[in-house]
Parts: structure tokens; sequence; C-alpha cells
């Protein structure tokens, strides 16, 4: 019983969309390497193609491209698990191999071809967004606060 979270990202808006796959639509994704592609049909997505960018394992563990295996440590400079403050800093870290397995459980998608319906449509985005809703939540608290006061 395998089940991935995808995040599928459309590098042409910069928005990024999720899915949960499991089960049948989730076995294309087991033996797949980062930077190799997958058709959208594989996931009821027609007409799209993805690359595989990445993910991590159920522990929170990134995947980095050229680590064979399940997990390692390795010491690093920079780059795919590690944010360096100071320059020519080296350190040891855990990373996931670059192969998808059954102990994954999230896969970063990007879009390489783009199919006849946008994403948008298809995940059903909701007209207003989060930081609007946020705002006016926010408002409606210090209205609340002030007439308390009074």
């Amino acid at each position: 019983m395998t089940s991935f979270k995808l995040c599928i990202s459309e590098p042409s808006t910069g928005k990024t969309f999720q899915r949960e796959v499991k089960d049948d639509s989730a076995r294309p994704f087991i033996g797949l390497n980062i930077g190799e592609s997958i058709k959208g049909e594989s996931i009821d997505i027609d007409g799209y193609e993805f690359q595989v960018t990445g993910g991590s394992d159920y522990c929170g563990f990134p995947m980095r491209k050229g680590i064979l295996g399940l997990r390692k440590k390795i010491s690093i400079y920079g780059g795919v698990g590690f944010r360096s403050h100071t320059k020519g800093i080296k350190r040891r870290k855990t990373v996931c191999g670059h192969k998808i397995h059954e102990k994954i459980s999230q896969i970063n998608l990007k879009v390489t071809k783009e199919g006849p319906k946008k994403l948008a449509e298809m995940f059903s985005v909701p007209e207003g967004t989060k930081k609007e809703e946020k705002s006016e939540a926010k408002e409606e608290k210090k209205k609340t606060k002030e007439g308390k006061k009074e």
C-alpha cells in the first residue's frame, strides 16, 4: 500500500498544486530517478508531461541526485539537504537516494509539457487567495477586540 504526495510545480505561472496518489496510481513512480520524466496520463492529468525534481522520505530527509541506496550520511558543502550560512562550511548530513521507493512520502514534479486544460482548472483552486482571507480574519478580530474594550 504505497501512497505519495505529489507537489506539481508549473514554471510558467510559478504556482504549485498538490495531489495524493495511492496504490495503482502510485505504481508508475516506483523505480524512477530524479531527472526522469513521466506522462500525466498515469495520474489522470491528460496531455501533460512531468519531470521528477526531488522529494523526501517518511522521516523528512530530502532526496539527492547521485546517492545510491535508501539513506546515507555524507559530507557536503551545499546543495540539496544543506543550507550554509557562511562560505566554505562543510557538514555531515543525512540524505535519501535518488531512486523513488515505498518509503518516499513526497515527490516533487515540474511541468515539462503542458496539456489542453490549465492545471488551475483541473485542481479547482478557489477564487480568493489565502493571504486575503487571513487579512480579513485579522481585521475582524481587531474589530471584535475594540468592541469589547469600549
